[in-house]
């Protein structure tokens, strides 16, 4: 089922990529305050990057340009996604079709791994940050964004007050998040909340649909005609706004 599930996951971003950076205005604030955070650590000269999901290439293209010799690895689950990043993210490296949760590497080989809102689809956050620490040289670390439990809350809002569930996942709180990260002697994770206007809940299905975030969490079927078109009234009705929450969150092997 798991494996069922990832495999619709990468089919929906690969189907996404051609328009995605139409579509990802938070995505782009988010992976360069990955990148950002990053560039405050001393690395070598030429660094060992691996990239978690990198998509399009916006944190990719971050990379490039911060550590231009940098002998990186960028992966994503979708294998569109790895293809148009190869081309066009200006940056030379490896890129692989890979799952985040379960990387190919073993043992301490990166001096930074970096990942920017794809973590939100993992299985087992805890089981996948103790996994990519273990790939941590010591003294290097982890960086990441991840969605927080705030995202799409006037749009979780509207699906309640019709009697029906959101297919939105329960996205962890920054508590919950401090409080896993609590196991690693030198972690911390901060959030921002980042307000869009979307003009209708029509506007956010095509925002969600046009970033590949079209796959439901487990055990939420997608809503009859009639039930959608109610959702979207009602959330029309409280003015077609809502934000994202993101989590952001280092963590280094001592």
């Amino acid at each position: 089922m798991a494996d069922e599930r990832k495999d619709k996951i990468a089919a929906a971003f690969g189907a996404a990529a051609a328009g995605y950076d139409d579509h990802a205005d938070v995505q782009r604030i988010a992976a360069r305050t990955v990148a950002d955070l990053a560039s405050l650590l001393s690395l070598p000269d030429a660094p060992q990057i691996l990239e978690i999901g990198c998509g399009t290439g916006l944190l990719t293209r971050e990379i490039g340009g911060r550590w231009p010799s940098a002998k990186l690895v960028a992966t994503d689950l979708a294998a569109d996604m790895v293809a148009r990043v190869a081309d066009g993210a200006m940056i030379a490296g490896t890129f692989l079709p890979m799952d985040g949760e379960a990387p190919w590497f073993d043992g301490p080989h990166f001096d930074l791994i970096l990942s920017s809102l794809a973590f939100q689809w993992f299985d087992d956050l805890p089981l996948a940050v103790a996994r990519l620490h273990g790939l941590l040289r010591p003294g290097r670390s982890l960086i990441f964004s991840t969605m927080g439990a705030r995202s799409f809350a006037h749009w979780r809002a509207a699906h309640a007050a019709c009697g029906v569930a959101a297919g939105v996942a329960d996205y962890p709180s920054l508590s919950a998040l401090q409080s896993m990260l609590a196991a690693y002697p030198d972690a911390f994770a901060f959030d921002e909340d980042y307000p869009v206007e979307w003009g209708s809940a029509r506007g956010l299905m095509t925002h969600l649909k046009g970033i590949g975030a079209s796959v439901p969490t487990p055990g939420r079927a997608p809503l009859g005609t009639g039930a959608l078109r109610r959702v979207m009234a009602a959330f029309d009705a409280q003015g077609a706004c809502d934000d994202y929450h993101v989590l952001f969150a280092r963590v280094t092997r001592i």
